[in-house]
This record gives structure tokens, sequence and C-alpha cells, in this order.
């Protein structure tokens, strides 16, 4: 086996250890997820592809939540493109971190960024000056996005056999979700809170006043909250 094989080969190990972790924390969510949207309506082929092409967990559970209160396509398209504005942001610091390595190569490899896998490929910055440094990050992206597929499907086919009112209170799993992911920031700083409360507050305005659709009420909502931060994070605010 020539050096660079092997090399290959050490850096696929460690990329797939890496994304272990990920593995664990992604299976019962994206089980929890398949579920939902079969029992939501979604067909198998349909909710696999959704994993597929879209693969984000917050904005699938959001999804799947509009679809069932029958909100329209171009309401759930731009809620989920709001909520996943942020990966622009993750893709340019990733990209930074991974400098050495050719724009070519690491350019596809922002495609399988999420929360998870932006925060661990930032705790393996010294790979990305190895050699063959890529193969390990495209092994802990690609292992994490297979585990998000195939617990969709696997959440898919359990959605024909799990009883109905179990499957109804596994809808928590979209709220679970959402504030595992607010909490933690929050602690850290409370004015993420009260940015989270102003988005909280306009969908509730749009909802209950304005009588607005879910979807453009969640879609105002995300808009004026993420921009209500401009002014609360601003030094001197609070």
């Amino acid at each position: 086996m020539t050096p660079t094989k092997t090399q290959s080969n050490s850096m696929m190990k460690q990329g797939i250890k890496a994304g272990f972790p990920i593995v664990i924390g992604y299976l019962p969510v994206a089980i929890t997820f398949g579920v939902l949207a079969k029992q939501t309506g979604l067909s198998l082929f349909e909710l696999t592809s959704m994993s597929i092409f879209v693969y984000a967990g917050a904005s699938q559970f959001m999804a799947v939540n509009m679809i069932g209160l029958g909100v329209s396509a171009t309401e759930i398209i731009l809620a989920t493109f709001i909520l996943n504005f942020r990966h622009f942001v993750m893709s340019f610091s990733f990209m930074n971190q991974l400098r050495m390595i050719p724009l070519r190569v690491k350019v596809p490899l922002t495609l399988g960024l999420t929360d998870e896998t932006f925060a661990v490929s930032s705790m393996y910055t010294e790979e990305a000056k190895k050699e063959k440094g890529d193969i390990f990050y495209l092994t802990l992206l690609i292992t994490a996005y297979l585990s998000w597929i195939g617990g969709s499907f696997l959440g898919g086919l359990l959605g024909n056999i799990i009883p109905e009112k179990l499957s109804q209170s596994m809808g928590i799993a979209l709220y679970a979700m959402f504030i595992g992911l607010i909490i933690p920031p929050i602690k850290k700083e409370l004015k993420l809170g009260l940015i989270a409360l102003v988005a909280m507050i306009t969908n509730t305005i749009c909802s209950e006043v304005f009588l607005l659709s879910s979807g453009w009420s969640i879609v105002i909502g995300t808009i004026i909250g993420g921009l209500s931060g401009v002014f609360i994070q601003k030094e001197g605010n609070i």
C-alpha cells in the first residue's frame, strides 16, 4: 500500500470516528422526523427525499408541521430559507478554516454543513493542514449525512407501525429541538432571549391580531426577530 493510500485511509478512519457522536445524536431525531412526516401524509419517498435534498433538521420539522397545517409551498420554502440563512455564515467560516485546501474541493464540502458538523469540524482545525485533510472532512460530513437519511427512512417505515397516539406524542420533538437550540446560547447571553421573545411576540400578533396564516406569521416573526438582533446586540442597548 502506497503512503498516499495509507494516509487517505487514516484520514477516513479519523473522520468516521469524529462523526460518530453526531450519528448517535442524529439517529433518534431523524427517526422521529420520519415517523412524524409519515403520519403527516408524506410518502416514504418524499420524506427521504426531503432529508437528502434539504438536510436540515429544524427546517424539516418546521416544514412537516407547516404541511400538516395546510401552509402553501411558497411560505414553507421562504420560512426554510430564512431559518437556514445562517448556513451562509457557517460556510464562509468553514472555508476560511480549510484555506489550505483547494477551492474546488472545499466549496462542495460546505453542502454537508449543519450546526453539528460545523461545530465538530471547528474542533479539528489541524486536519486542514495535513496531507489528505480533505478526506477527513469529507468522511465526517458523509457519515453524519448518511445517518440522517438512514434515520429518516427508518422512521418512515416505522410510521406505519407505531400507534397513532405514540406518534402524536413524538411531535414534542419539534419543540424540544428548538428549545435545545436556544437555551444554551441564552444562558451565555440574555440578549438572545430577548431576540427570541421579539420573534415570538411578532408571530403571535401576526396570527392572532392580523389573522395571517401560520406560514407567513413564522416568516415575518423570523425576519423581525432577526432584525431586532441588529439593535439589541449593540453595546449598551441593554
